[in-house]
């Protein structure tokens, strides 16, 4: 068995010099390398702060997430621009909102959000019940109001009872900041665990193949593990885009100066969250822009602009092999039947 192993090593190890790319013989010295960027996304529901994950709250979420109503139109939902079943995301350039608007930005994936430092793309939103609140009210969103919302839940006795349920202790429970609470649960169980990378973390050394373990090297080697680390390969700290060398107006449109808008100073100009890489494969197109749909292409942008680094196609397409490893278990979620709305409920507009 061990002169099988040798054999094997060394035959990947020759296979890969002569591509031209860097070659090693320990998967375990690799392993112990990439556990020191990286951690498995756990198998149970982390923990939110200030909100805990009760199994009403998750539920009555749940409905919450995939409920028009919520919505001036309502037509659009939360899941419309974060399709479950679609990666956590739209798969459009930018999210197709009321009356038709086209929005600023890329939708992120809300899947694995809940690691994320901050939400949205300049982080404005602290936390997930933050971000919930953000685009129900946005007028090229969903285009509505706190006051209307809670009437339209206050009119439908099921949700009523499920918002005292889900907030026994209090008084007036269907609030605004309440629904929020709920979609913030309900988010925080959108995890992925038990991706190839992660069965590779954990000490399964075969999880990856040869080209994929490349990659990995390649990733750390190269630098990105300076923007994509952690948890959710990146989502943990802000940078320019355009460390090196900025893309094209095409890809980092002149008119959104990102984390400036938040923070208003000079050196968050065109400053952004690092973009969270897991199920990456799954939540084309790509950057804030969502003007590159294809995952090399996205690759060789980052190097170059990020790293000033210019990638030969085989380098490309080892650390593209390598992120293809990081789509995870998707959720398994059920399609909630919804409360029914009454003569008190407000019409759509």
């Amino acid at each position: 068995m061990t002169r099988v192993l040798l054999t094997t090593t060394l035959l990947a190890t020759t296979i890969l010099a002569f591509a031209g790319l860097p070659a090693f013989a320990d998967d375990a010295a690799l392993q112990k390398e990439a556990a020191g960027y990286f951690k498995p996304i756990p198998s149970m529901v982390p923990a939110v702060k200030d909100n805990a994950v009760t199994r009403d709250k998750v539920e009555l979420g749940k409905m919450l997430f995939f409920d028009p109503r919520l919505s001036a139109s309502q037509l659009i939902s939360c899941n419309t621009c974060h399709n479950l079943s679609m990666g956590g995301d739209d798969n459009l350039e930018t999210s197709i909102g009321h009356g038709w608007a086209k929005g600023p930005r890329n939708a992120p994936t809300v899947l694995n959000a809940v690691f994320n430092i901050a939400q949205f793309w300049d982080g404005r939103a602290g936390d997930l019940k933050t971000q919930a609140k953000g685009p129900i009210q946005a007028g090229v969103e969903m285009n509505n109001t706190p006051k209307v919302v809670e009437e339209t839940l206050k009119s439908i006795p099921d949700y009523v009872g499920k918002f005292k349920a889900a907030f026994p202790n209090e008084a007036e429970p269907v609030t605004f900041d309440n629904l929020a609470r709920a979609i913030e649960a309900f988010e925080a169980t959108l995890i992925t665990p038990g991706s190839r990378f992660d069965q590779f973390l954990e000490g399964k050394l075969d999880a990856l193949n040869a080209t994929e373990k490349t990659g990995l090297k390649l990733f750390m080697d190269k630098g990105c593990v300076a923007c994509h680390s952690g948890v959710n390969v990146g989502g943990e700290a802000y940078f320019p885009f355009g460390v090196v060398e900025k893309p094209g107006a095409d890809i980092l449109p002149a008119n959104d100066r990102g984390r400036f808008e938040v923070t208003k100073t000079a050196d968050a100009d065109y400053v952004f969250r690092a973009g969270p890489l897991r199920n990456i494969a799954l939540s084309a197109p790509y950057f804030h822009s969502g003007k590159v749909w294809d995952l090399k292409q996205a690759v060789a942008i980052m190097a170059t602009s990020q790293l000033g680094a210019k990638l030969s196609d085989k380098e490309i397409e080892a650390i593209t092999a390598f992120l293809g490893t990081l789509t995870g278990e998707q959720p398994r979620v059920e399609l909630p039947v919804l409360p029914v709305s009454t003569d008190k409920t407000p019409l759509p507009k």
